[in-house]
């Protein structure tokens, strides 16, 4: 048993909304946190990355990656150092030595949906895409703010719908009140 300290009134608060797997198409994304952790196992070690969705209909959605950078299984360690190579480029940082130099710069994340398996519900997978044109640019990135992300990516609901224009993404400013993973609770 936990005391509260005080009474908590449910209604009062808004409930927490489900995390149904998002629908395929390419999404504007963040990295907001990342950190080294153990395999179920306890043989091997994954890096587990937090990314929020930036625009459009599910901008604040969450998606979550791993990547099996130390395992028994070589396969596993170059499947995960492929897709950190993918993810190196798309934010335009070819040499890192800390998962944190990736935060906080907008790329592009095309999400598919996994079907179930082992036990485990649907859930999404991601390729990141690679940087074309200036530093700063995602690919078949407008931020022509009148049309959704989806549609400015030929995505969801607008297949091949991509715009012309493409500009520089600028990398989001902190929240207010500083990093997330940094916030006093």
């Amino acid at each position: 048993m936990a005391l509260l300290g005080q009474t908590f009134d449910a209604s009062s608060v808004e409930p927490m909304s489900n995390y149904d797997v998002l629908p395929p198409g390419k999404y504007l994304v963040q990295i907001i946190f990342s950190e080294m952790r153990p395999t179920k196992d306890g043989r091997g070690q994954y890096l587990y990355l937090e990314l929020d969705v930036l625009e459009g209909q599910y901008a604040g959605r969450k998606l979550f990656d791993r990547l099996n950078l130390v395992n028994a299984n070589p396969d596993a360690v170059q499947i995960a150092q492929r897709t950190l190579s993918s993810l190196c480029r798309a934010v335009g940082k070819l040499q890192v030595n800390n998962s944190e130099q990736l935060h906080l710069i907008p790329l592009i994340a095309d999400v598919r949906v996994r079907p179930p398996s082992g036990g485990y519900g649907e859930s999404n997978s991601m390729r990141y895409l690679p940087r074309s044109g200036a530093p700063g640019t995602a690919p078949g990135y407008s931020t022509s703010p009148a049309a959704p992300v989806a549609s400015r990516m030929g995505t969801v609901g607008a297949p091949g719908a991509a715009a012309a224009n493409t500009a520089p993404v600028a990398p989001a400013a902190p929240a207010v009140g500083g990093l997330p993973w940094k916030r006093q609770a």
